[in-house]
This record gives C-alpha cells, structure tokens and sequence, in this order.
C-alpha cells in the first residue's frame, strides 16, 4: 500500500487514516512492531510531532499499544480489527451508494453494478 500527501486535509489525518488502513486490512500483523516515531517520521518526510500525534490517536482507539522501552505495536485485538475493517467498509458502500443514488442509479442498479465490479476484481 502505497502513502502519497495531498493538500486537501491536515498531514497526521491522512497519515492516520494510512495506517489504520494498513492495520484493517492485515497488511500490519497483530503484534507487529512498528517503526519508531523518529523512523517514521523520517520515511515519510514529515516532522516526527505528526508521527507522534498518529500514534497516540491510534493508541487511543485501541489499535496500537505502546510497551515502555520496547516500542510501539500492532494491537492483537483481533476483535477491534474485525470491527473496523467492517466499519472501514461500511463508510466506503455507503459513499458509493449516494453518490450512485445522485446519478439517478436503482437499487437494483446498484447491486448489479457492485456485483460485476466484484466479479472483475
């Protein structure tokens, strides 16, 4: 999954929202240890106050834990995962289906074009 800035919104929401995709959709473990904030803040070419930020956000919805003088790491809540990777989903359909309701499309539609567009995926 690849990370690109826009200028549209602040750096750590899009940072954020990066990582909490990252961690959803499995490509970050339950348990993994994730880089330091001064790693991290380097890699992304930001200031590791943004990286903190992200981090403690993330901590605070019980999607990483910090182990003092260890590091940082993946929460191995698989149940929270589970909630917001559906959640994650969730706001995507819902994004899809407004807008698609805006260009005048059915719900039958709708379905039919969210089932060949799963089938092609």
């Amino acid at each position: 999954m690849e990370f690109e800035l826009n200028s549209k919104e602040p750096i750590y929401i899009q940072i954020k929202r990066f990582m909490k995709m990252r961690i959803v959709s499995g490509e970050l473990k339950e348990g993994e240890r994730l880089l330091s904030v001064r790693d991290y803040a380097s890699e992304l070419k930001v200031n590791p106050n943004t990286i903190l930020r992200v981090y403690a956000e993330l901590e605070n919805e019980g999607l990483i834990n910090t182990q003092r003088g260890i590091g940082k790491f993946v929460t191995e809540d698989v149940e929270n995962i589970k909630v917001l990777r559906k959640q994650a989903s969730t706001d995507l359909l819902k994004d899809f289906i407004l807008k698609s309701k805006v260009l005048g499309f059915s719900k039958e539609e709708i379905v039919e074009l969210i089932t060949e567009m799963y089938e092609e995926v």
